[in-house]
């Protein structure tokens, strides 16, 4: 059986399409084309919500293509759902991948290097009656520093690299899809967040063998810059979720406000997904009394009943600033290596 749900990823690759062969202020006029007047956009710090077309097109876009020039879009996966918070209600179209340009103009004070460089980002778009009623667009900012010999942060715990895309490259659903096939994903996906959440496992099985219940050995957790990637489950606990474990409190669950797959994809997002106080270490950085909300995209590649990739999306710059740590302002102050 099959969900057609063609009509929105029409809309939205044509969308893309009209975006990104626009230049200036009709970048505006393609915002205005395809989104509805009670829309809402959601970014990464430093532009935080924005309900305008014409702003997200003064505000991000137009000052990113400014810097930016020659963009490509280069997609790893394209998929559209139904969300599982409002009962499958609404259908959101999701990309994922980089966009890709010469950086030849200073861009949220990172100066540029004249050279290839890539915005890895993520961007969910909700789609009712023939348009675009809300997005969150989220996109790794540190990537982006790191690529041009700045770096903010302490040394990372994974590896930084410019990251792939799904294993399979088979991540671009353009057609329909066995809706099976995707509830098994979503079903993986509800799993691994229900077997982890509160922590519950902890002192009673090894961190690697409560994570064996969700993915599988081979596993890929491709981290935000500033944390970094993490290739086997074991490397994964030891470089990544041991570490960040150890250097939180009060975990707090906020949810998602959309949540879907299709076919061996799927992911979710929130605003915040998590509210958590630093006991120190995590990235080097000091302990807090203060709780701070992580902004966060998960997308995941399932294989088997098991999960085998995990590509986030963590909104660092706004997290680090709540504890009184502003890395847009810390980048003029440091050298590039």
């Amino acid at each position: 059986m099959t969900q057609n749900l063609q009509k929105e990823k029409k809309l939205i690759r044509d969308y893309y399409k009209a975006l990104d062969s626009a230049q200036g202020t009709d970048i505006t006029k393609v915002l205005k084309n395809y989104i509805s007047e009670d829309y809402i956009w959601r970014g990464f710090h430093p532009f935080n919500e924005i309900s305008d077309a014409k702003e997200v097109s003064e505000i991000f876009w137009q000052p990113f293509r400014h810097a930016f020039k020659n963009i490509q879009r280069r997609m790893d996966i394209f998929i559209a759902g139904k969300n599982q918070i409002d009962g499958f209600e609404s259908v959101w179209v999701v990309s994922m991948g980089h966009l890709m340009g010469l950086f030849d103009n200073e861009w949220l004070g990172i100066a540029p290097s004249r050279k290839m460089a890539l915005l890895r980002y993520c961007e969910f778009n909700k789609v009712e009656n023939g348009k675009i009623t809300e997005t969150a667009m989220f996109f790794d900012i540190p990537h982006v520093m790191l690529q041009v010999g700045l770096n903010p942060f302490p040394p990372q715990t994974g590896a930084h690299l410019v990251q792939p895309g799904p294993m399979t490259h088979e991540g671009l659903l353009f057609e329909e899809q066995n809706m099976q096939e995707g509830e098994k994903t979503l079903a993986s996906i509800n799993f691994m967040i229900e077997d982890i959440k509160g922590w519950k496992h902890t002192g009673k099985i090894s961190l690697v063998d409560e994570l064996r219940a969700s993915w599988n050995e081979d596993m890929i957790w491709w981290g935000p810059a500033g944390i970094g990637s993490s290739y086997t489950i074991e490397r994964y606990a030891e470089q990544h979720s041991g570490p960040f474990r150890a250097g939180f409190k009060d975990r707090i669950s906020n949810g998602h406000l959309c949540k879907l797959a299709e076919g061996n994809f799927g992911g979710f997002f929130g605003w915040p997904n998590l509210t958590l106080t630093p006991t120190g270490g995590f990235m080097g950085m000091p302990a807090s009394e203060k709780p701070g909300d992580m902004r966060v995209i998960d997308m995941y590649r399932r294989e088997g009943d098991k999960l085998s990739e995990n590509w986030i999306f963590i909104d660092l710059l706004h997290f680090w600033k709540q504890q009184g740590v502003d890395i847009l302002d810390r980048i003029k102050k440091t050298p590039r290596t």
